[in-house]
């Protein structure tokens, strides 16, 4: 058997989960259609997305069609779940992107597309919904060429198109022909030849089809196809593309061991299951298994493997499939299993949460709960990015949209018992950094009263780039283990800038190193006092980097998205001035028929409040597509977010929180 791991992505609505239930029945797996109205799909299994008619996590299921295993993920199609798709993207074999035959191509599904598009990942685009009231053919399949990609080719046809009889059937015929041999001429220079001399009708229909699907595997063509989820129609031809256009899963048996955990699970008494895509190798049962980045090893103490529609126990899962591992209690999402993946299994796909609010618990007691449950959510979901406050008590997370928080409330009520309100949502900013700033601190040098030489450079990096770390002391200078302390310390401290903010791109380079080496008393054991330990350099590290920092000087950055927002042509004035208000900076505009097509820059703060006046300024007929797209410098007084750390920037106050032991130290320096 061959398998293909595929993924289902859609914008919201655009009948994605049931286009899944519809393939499962197709296959046989099921005996009846379940219903995402009625909470009854196989796919949408918790009871937030039965009650609220939305997929919030990924979910796997397996269909066979002749030789073929079909991992099916299905994934949230609300951008507030983004974090879900960008997880299942890194182990996709190809893609169905759905599009509604009626809302066409939306905001989501643009943003989706780019990304299966730079990830090189082979997509046919199901236009689903051709039963509904104000289906369109013709003006889609030019949206889909204008917005997605104009390497396309509609291979259905249909008819009753937007009525309950609406079908599809194959496109045939010299038009269909000729239109198939011009897209795949721009990237085979035979059939070009063949195009461009008058001899495209002489070209086998086999050949065609061959080439089709071998641009298709590559990425180079996207074959659209047309249909109903819930009529049924178009899903033999959807099936047939899925099998003979898309390429299955590579199958190295006995290489290296290399997979990616794309999902987390917790059982009813709290034990881990890790979802994984197996790139190569073969993972047994009581096999040890290294994973993360950290050294971290488990024995796998259980497989399931998605086969023949479940999954199902397994003594051992192999290169191309997906399992379920058990045993594996410090796994976490993200983390490779043996040897890494391709890049873009580990890679950032999509922008970072933007906005941020502080969680409280309704009952005083429930707060030491309320963390524990926290953490096992940033388990599942690492961009919830859990911010602890010692200092006030206080728990925040990171958030794509107010969706996503009633969720995460639902959540820790329902699974956890625990009921908890939000504080004002707000939005996340970041420091960069302006110049280039240094300094040093040295053992046995007042004001140091740690037992540790540590110096550092901190210098701008690129947006994008991540912290790098680098080394200008020679690696033996020291112990390793005190150089990995600051390293992992200046990482850390990071996270809060010097207006509280973190600082995600930047160049730190350890300039200066010392320790005292490990002492004892005569006939004594090891003497901490009299030695160097990692907790010299940890709680040091911090006040060199601020000061480092604070001669360089940061910058606040405020995350930015690009808009795109069509309203009717009348009321274009009322629109402008609210765009102006809102900080929003309009880099064109264009008619189009009867509207205007504003399209520019807008502060994340602000997305919320124009989707929240748009209706009523537009009589409900206003469009508003967004996206992240960088971070600008903030205009005006810097916003600060209080610090949840020792604040290093305080000196007094931070040595009396974390020194206990510096007048026992002095007594031996």
């Amino acid at each position: 058997m061959h398998t293909l791991n595929l993924g289902i992505l859609a914008h919201v609505d655009a009948g994605k989960t049931s286009l899944t239930e519809r393939l499962l029945h197709a296959t046989h797996v099921i005996d009846e259609l379940g219903s995402v109205d009625d909470g009854s799909t196989r796919t949408d299994s918790l009871d937030l997305e039965r009650l609220r008619g939305i997929t919030i996590k990924a979910a796997v299921a397996s269909f066979d069609v002749d030789d073929i295993t079909v991992n099916l993920i299905d994934t949230p199609g609300h951008p507030d779940f983004i974090a879900e798709v960008e997880r299942a993207l890194g182990v996709l074999d190809g893609a169905v992107l759905v599009v509604s035959a009626v809302e066409g191509v939306q905001a989501q599904t643009r943003l989706l597309m780019r990304t299966l598009q730079r990830l090189r990942i082979p997509t046919l685009i199901f236009v689903n919904k051709i039963d509904r009231r104000g289906a369109r053919y013709e003006s889609l399949l030019r949206a889909i060429g204008e917005k997605l990609t104009p390497a396309h080719i509609a291979m259905s046809a249909t008819g009753g198109l937007g009525t309950q009889g609406a079908v599809s059937r194959p496109r045939t015929g010299p038009a269909f022909r000729s239109e198939l041999t011009a897209l795949l001429a721009e990237h085979d220079d035979a059939l070009l030849a063949a195009y461009v001399d008058g001899d495209a009708d002489a070209v086998p229909g086999a050949r065609l089809h061959s080439e089709l699907a071998a641009q298709t595997r590559r990425g180079l063509v996207h074959p659209v196809l047309f249909g109903s989820a819930i009529t049924g129609a178009g899903t033999d031809a959807l099936i047939g593309a899925i099998t003979e256009l898309l390429p299955t899963a590579p199958a190295d048996a006995d290489g290296q061991v290399s997979g990616t955990v794309f999902k987390v699970e917790r059982g009813p008494a709290g034990e881990k299951t890790a979802y994984v895509r197996m790139f190569s190798g073969t993972v047994r049962v009581r096999d040890t298994l290294p994973f993360g980045s950290g050294g971290t090893t488990g024995k796998v103490t259980g497989i399931s493997v998605f086969e023949h529609g479940a999954a199902v126990p397994r003594d051992a899962v192999s290169a191309g499939q997906i399992a379920m591992l058990r045993g594996l209690g410090a796994i976490r999402v993200g983390d490779a299993i043996g040897a890494p993946g391709p890049a873009r299994a580990a890679g950032r796909h999509f922008a970072p949460p933007t906005l941020e609010t502080i969680v409280v618990a309704q009952q005083p007691g429930d707060r030491g709960a309320l963390h524990t449950a926290l953490t096992q959510l940033a388990e599942q979901d690492p961009l919830i990015g859990l911010h602890r406050d010692e200092l006030r008590q206080e728990i925040s997370v990171s958030l794509y949209g107010e969706v996503q928080k009633e969720v995460v409330q639902a959540t820790l009520a329902d699974v956890f018992g625990i009921d908890v309100a939000f504080r004002e949502t707000t939005t996340i900013h970041v420091e960069r950094l302006v110049g280039t700033g240094a300094a040093a601190e040295f053992l046995d040098v007042d004001p140091n009263p740690f037992l540790a030489t540590v110096g550092l450079r901190a210098e701008p990096a690129p947006a994008g780039s991540g912290v790098e770390f680098r080394l200008e002391v020679e690696l033996g200078s020291m112990p390793y283990a005190f150089i990995k302390a600051v390293e992992e310390t200046v990482r850390e401290t990071l996270r809060q800038g010097l207006n509280g903010w973190e600082i995600p791109d930047c160049v730190v380079t350890l300039t200066h190193s010392g320790y005292a080496p490990r002492q004892s008393h005569a006939h004594a054991v090891f003497d901490k006092s009299m030695s160097s330990t990692a907790g010299d350099f940890r709680n040091l590290t911090p006040l060199v980097l601020m000061s480092a920092l604070r001669q360089a000087g940061t910058e606040v950055h405020e995350p930015m998205h690009d808009f795109r927002l069509e309203v009717p042509s009348d009321v274009y004035g009322a629109v402008l001035p609210m765009l102006t208000r809102l900080r929003a900076l309009p880099r064109t505009s264009s008619v189009k028929g009867s509207s205007y097509v504003i399209e520019g820059e807008l502060p994340a703060a602000s997305v919320h409040a124009v989707e929240r006046q748009l209706p009523a300024l537009t009589s409900g007929e206003g469009m508003l597509e967004s996206s992240f797209a960088r971070y600008r410098p903030l205009q005006g007084p810097p916003p600060s977010r209080p610090r949840s750390d020792h604040d290093p920037l305080d000196r007094r106050k931070y040595l009396l929180r974390v020194v206990r032991r510096t007048g026992a130290r002095d007594e031996h320096r």
